[in-house]
């Protein structure tokens, strides 16, 4: 089966993007379908959100990219009924280097991914904040791209600079990729500056910024101590309902996208 491949990227650190990973992740799999995240970051947050202790990741997605194992041999169980994690390791800080003495440096993932069949419906991919070869490699083997974007005064230039990077793997290694869209996040409809944001969000991209937009919300932030999803820590709070709007969200443009291939 060839799962649906989702790189979650944004180059700018704290704007959402590993709480987004885990907790969309969660919901999706709560929706019934299984899904399995790949922590790309060195810095292995979305491992340690999901309760996977640095001792218990003998091998990570680090292999995945070597092409020692298949993403189904790595996965790791979570707290949640058919959410699995490849997690991740300091290994990956040297990947950077190891992988550009090699000729086709940016195919490593995407040969690891889409060369071998997966159990999975989903494959979610956790980005570096930052726009090297990791990431690069995430984009050549994803089919699209989510991009968590806080609302902030700063926050459309950098999604410019990523939209380029965007452009350029698709002229060159991965002419499919595409952009699954932005969803808001942090986002606190009191503050107008927010709601400009979205407005000029909405103004460049329109149909592609996600109706759901994900709060500041307090057990968001609470949950990754806890090792769980916010959909486990709190199912009822203003995050966990916002993260299954999203789930439901994506799925539904999906099974769009699905019967007009019919």
């Amino acid at each position: 089966m060839t799962a649906r491949t989702i790189a979650v990227a944004n180059q700018k650190g704290g704007v959402g993007k590993t709480t987004t990973a885990i907790n969309l992740g969660a919901a999706l799999a709560m929706r019934g379908k299984r899904v399995c995240l790949l922590d790309l970051d060195p810095q292995g947050n979305a491992s340690t959100g999901l309760g996977i202790a640095r001792d218990a990741r003998m091998r990570s997605t680090y292999d995945l990219l070597l092409g020692d194992a298949s993403v189904d041999d790595l996965a790791q169980a979570t707290g949640v009924d058919d959410f699995m994690i490849v997690p991740a390791t300091m290994d990956l800080a040297s990947a950077d280097a190891e992988l550009m003495s090699s000729a086709r440096r940016v195919m490593h993932l995407r040969n690891a991914i889409r060369l071998r069949d997966t159990s999975f419906d989903y494959v979610l991919i956790d980005c570096p904040p930052s726009l090297n070869l990791l990431t690069i490699n995430a984009f050549v083997a994803a089919q699209r791209i989510l991009v968590p974007l806080q609302a902030e005064f700063f926050a459309l230039e950098g999604l410019s600079q990523l939209l380029l990077t965007v452009r350029e793997v698709r002229g060159t290694a991965n002419p499919d990729l595409r952009l699954e869209g932005v969803v808001l996040t942090m986002f606190d409809r009191r503050n107008n500056l927010c709601l400009q944001v979205e407005d000029e969000a909405r103004e460049t991209l329109g149909d592609l910024v996600f109706d759901t937009k994900i709060p500041r919300n307090v057990r968001l932030s609470e949950a990754p101590s806890h090792a769980m999803p916010v959909l486990n820590y709190d199912p009822s709070s203003r995050g966990a309902v916002a993260y299954r709007s999203l789930a439901s969200e994506l799925m539904q443009r999906h099974e769009q996208e699905d019967m007009s291939h019919v």
